[in-house]
């Protein structure tokens, strides 16, 4: 098991969402995101593979089909590290509430599915900050691939795992790697105390759920000046 930095080290709180594309988990952290700026909470938001520092590294690798699955998982674990450093140890250490789509979990998933060394990972990424909830939208995998050809009629190479050699067909190829992905997934449940939440559900029931959850949590937590709070109307929650 992996050794991560206790959360409890710091005043704040870190929620995160996993999940397989498709899984609804960037939709339920965006309205998680604005139901606690509603209530005033001082909220931070961290997204994967978001760092300024690799970003260009990163779509030039990926548009000349450059990207090995060994310096993939090295430019991912560099972009976390730098955003672990500037984005989310400081609001923790504040006292603030840090939410996060996709953590390491996602490497975890992803790299061993392109065949890395599942222990060679988990080393990797042993300085990140253990989340107070670490969510996993669990769907099943046709019904994720139907989500996501729905609104994309076009896979990316890597996003398709093509640079797998799976298969010749992208959306073969896509099913094939997030089966793969989803594997991942579940074996972490127990090792990493994820919390799972059915994505199949309504939108409104998984908020509900993963709200009731996370409230508990929010006592004595940094809020903003009463003047800078959103309404709910505002926030756009529901």
């Amino acid at each position: 098991m992996t050794m991560l930095q206790a959360s409890g080290q710091y005043p704040g709180k870190l929620f995160v969402v996993e999940g397989i594309d498709g899984s609804g988990k960037s939709t339920q952290i965006r309205l998680l995101h604005k139901w606690l700026l509603s209530m005033g909470y001082s909220t931070f938001f961290s997204e994967w593979n978001s760092s300024p520092l690799v970003k260009r590294t990163t779509r030039r690798g990926k548009r000349k089909h450059l990207l090995t699955p060994l310096t993939f998982s090295l430019i991912h674990a560099t972009d976390f590290a730098d955003r672990t450093e500037r984005n989310i140890i400081p609001p923790l250490s504040a006292g603030a509430v840090v939410l996060a789509d996709r953590y390491i979990y996602t490497a975890l998933a992803r790299d061993a599915a392109r065949g890395c060394d599942p222990d060679w990972i988990r080393a990797a990424y042993s300085f990140a900050v253990k989340p107070t909830v670490g969510f996993y939208f669990r769907v099943p995998l046709e019904v994720a691939v139907e989500r996501i050809l729905e609104g994309r009629p076009e896979l990316k190479w890597y996003e398709a795992g093509m640079d797998m050699g799976l298969s010749d067909d992208p959306y073969e190829s896509f099913r094939l790697f997030q089966k793969r992905i989803i594997g991942q997934y579940d074996s972490m449940v127990d090792e990493f105390g994820l919390t799972v939440i059915d994505g199949t559900l309504p939108i409104a029931e998984q908020q509900r759920e993963v709200r009731q959850i996370v409230e508990p949590f929010l006592d004595a937590l940094l809020r903003m000046p009463e003047g800078a709070w959103m309404s709910p109307a505002e926030a756009g929650g529901q």
